[in-house]
Formats: structure tokens, C-alpha cells, sequence
């Protein structure tokens, strides 16, 4: 099992084209922890702008009466791809790992199956 440094760093260092990572808290908002990032990619503002795209997401499958998991979200930018991924079990419910991709450089499928693996060896 990862704690929260480690999974991060692993997703900089074993997911091509990472530019930044965050573990956060969709309940408050606040990045519990963060690796990356750029002058141009604040990843505390990320995190908290994410938290209402996981909420607003929630809230519709709600509405919509889907008793579904989300495994993902995917948003595709012009030089970017911006994954968030819900975290089940152990405990996690409320929180997200948010992942920003340089698009040109990383592998999408990789990196969703990347992700993934992290996740599943994340301990919070």
C-alpha cells in the first residue's frame, strides 16, 4: 500500500506526459496533496474548480436516477487532458485523484489503467 506522497509521485514519474497530480478532498475542496503542477497549472485552484465538477456530476446521476459508480471524468483541453477519478472503497468516499496530462505527450488508455493501479494501491 502507497500513502499519498508515494501514489504521487508515482503518477509523475510512471505516467507519460504528467505535467500534475492531486489527491483531493471533493467534500471541502482542499487538495490533500499534490505533486507537479506549473506556474500555469495551480493545482490547489484545480482541485477546488474540479470539486464542482465532481459535485455538479453526482448531483445529475442523482437527478437522473442512475445508481451507477463514476470510474471517471474526462476533460479534453487543446493541449491538455484533465482525468479525475473517484476513489471506492476503504474509506475514500469523497475523494478524487485528479490528473493533468500534456496531450501531446501521453498515452490516454495508459494512463486511465495507470491511474487505476494507484489507485488501487492507495492507502489515505
Amino acid at each position: 500500500m502507497a500513502n499519498t506522497e508515494a501514489a504521487l509521485k508515482e503518477a509523475m514519474t510512471s505516467i507519460e506526459g504528467t505535467v500534475g497530480v492531486a489527491l483531493v478532498d471533493y467534500t471541502s475542496g482542499m487538495a490533500l496533496g499534490t505533486a507537479g503542477g506549473s506556474k500555469e497549472l495551480d493545482l490547489t485552484v484545480a482541485a477546488a474548480g474540479n470539486t464542482d465538477v465532481v459535485r455538479a456530476k453526482v448531483r445529475t446521476m442523482e437527478l437522473l436516477g442512475l445508481n451507477e459508480d463514476i470510474e471517471d471524468i474526462l476533460i479534453t483541453l487543446d493541449s491538455q487532458y484533465h482525468l479525475i477519478r473517484l476513489l471506492k472503497g476503504r474509506g475514500n468516499n469523497g475523494l478524487f485523484l485528479y490528473l493533468a496530462l500534456d496531450k501531446g505527450r501521453a498515452n490516454l488508455a495508459m494512463a486511465r489503467h495507470q491511474l487505476k493501479k494507484i489507485e488501487n494501491e492507495l492507502e489515505v
